[in-house]
């Protein structure tokens, strides 16, 4: 079994999940119950820590994730 270690907080994991599945910001937001406003700040944060600028980069990231 492989672990997989990320500096992802779990909050940021589950909206990436939500982007790599191809949910808009504001259906994130609903599934997570939060505003879009707060998606967009986790995603600001997860390009800041990983370097990853486009959410073609991030599905990637995602999927090597097995998120």
């Amino acid at each position: 079994m492989t672990v997989v270690t990320t500096p992802l907080t779990r909050r940021e994991l589950e909206t990436l999940r939500h982007i790599a599945a191809g949910r808009t910001y504001l259906q994130t937001a609903r599934a997570m119950g939060v505003s879009p406003h707060t998606v967009d700040a986790y995603l600001r944060r997860i390009r800041a820590k990983l370097g990853h600028t486009s959410t073609a980069e991030l599905t990637r990231l995602a999927v090597s994730l097995g998120l």
